[in-house]
């Protein structure tokens, strides 16, 4: 059985990220995705938001699991049998970081490769940081993540500005 991985902050999960992890799932036999921890990132959305949005998101993909780590993410290959760690490339800025990450992997656990897959046109321009900042300015995120969990991204910015606006 081919398993891979699919991690990343999903900070909150998008439809560039499931392109990704529906292609992903329909390449291997098992795909995990992995909600990290990114120590250069201060995220909105707890890990344990993070997970259910990720759950309700990919419900429908029956060899899609979701999980999450802190550590290496060579480490946590190893850990699940995975073989194959995969990455998603918006554009060409992406590649420079994830060419050096996946050969860090590869020399922390040599029996897991990384793949690359280019997102869609269509979401070539589409981030979770652009999400949270449309949100935030009350703009409209459909189209940009899953119609479940728009109203618990709306509620989180709300409460976020109201504590910010209470502050000041």
């Amino acid at each position: 059985m081919k398993t891979a991985v699919c991690p990343g902050s999903f900070d909150p999960v998008t439809f560039g990220h499931l392109d990704i992890i529906r292609r992903a799932a329909g390449m291997f036999d098992r795909v995990i995705v992995a909600v990290m921890t990114n120590a250069a990132k201060q995220p909105m959305f707890t890990k344990e938001e993070r997970v259910e949005f990720l759950r309700r998101a990919t419900a429908g993909l029956d060899n899609v699991e979701i999980d999450s780590f802190e550590g290496l993410l060579a480490d946590y290959a190893r850990q699940k049998n995975a073989t194959v760690i995969v990455k998603g490339l918006r554009a060409m800025s992406d590649f420079e970081y994830e060419f050096q990450m996946a050969l860090t992997n590869r020399r922390l656990n040599p029996e897991t490769e990384t793949a690359f897959l280019t997102t869609t046109a269509e979401h070539m321009y589409l981030s979770s940081s652009l999400v949270k900042q449309v949100a935030e300015f009350g703009g409209d995120i459909t189209g940009f993540v899953p119609d479940g969990i728009i109203e618990d991204i709306m509620n989180k910015v709300s409460k976020a500005g109201q504590a910010a606006a209470a502050r000041e």
